[in-house]
């Protein structure tokens, strides 16, 4: 006797569209950090996934290669540095940040500079900006040597961001602040 089906529905899965498709990109990034913060940047790719709630595969329809994703990490980076400093934080407060972000995610800016240079040198050029637009009060209240430049501050930036490397999770925000110290720059450490 042939069975009934005349009340099934088919089940066929749902396309969310878009909006989750900017849900997951948000997660993948959130995890990344995380992830990126915890174990560096050669943390299987995996792992990032897992910590999203997402499939691999949506994972790489994002980012089809790891320097895809570090480049969307530090991307993201100089963009919630550009908010602060429009927000109107000092330049201890930025330096702070980017201390942060380095103290995060150590490794990131250099296999983003070997791979892609020229993104990298637009990154750093945004950056560079961002504390220029600070520099001359922070002369004035002292806060930086006399005859800083924004090229020193980017060299500081690089000097504590390497004093960083192959160093504990533990000890990197310890580390970051003796570093600054020893340059003559105040910073702001979350």
């Amino acid at each position: 006797m042939p069975t009934d089906r005349s009340n099934s529905r088919p089940t066929a899965r749902s396309n969310p569209g878009p909006a989750a498709a900017a849900r997951n990109r948000a997660a993948l990034l959130d995890a990344a950090h995380a992830v990126f913060a915890e174990s560096g940047t050669a943390a299987p790719l995996s792992s990032v996934a897992r910590r999203a709630g997402v499939g691999q595969g949506s994972l790489y329809r994002h980012f089809p290669d790891r320097v895809s994703l570090v480049a969307a990490v530090v991307e993201e980076n100089v963009a919630e540095l550009e908010a602060v400093s429009v927000a109107g934080a000092a330049l201890p407060e930025l330096l702070g940040l980017v201390t942060r972000h380095a103290i995060e995610s150590v490794g990131v800016v250099d296999l983003l500079a070997e791979d892609r240079p020229g993104r990298m040198l637009e990154l750093r050029e945004r950056v560079a900006a961002v504390l220029a637009a600070h520099l001359a009060a922070a002369l004035a209240a002292g806060q930086v040597p006399a005859g800083t430049t924004v090229e020193d501050l980017m060299l500081g930036v690089e000097l504590v961001a390497g004093a960083l490397t192959r160093r504990p999770a533990a000890e990197r925000a310890a580390m970051a602040a003796r570093a600054w110290r020893l340059l003559g720059i105040s910073v702001s450490l979350p």
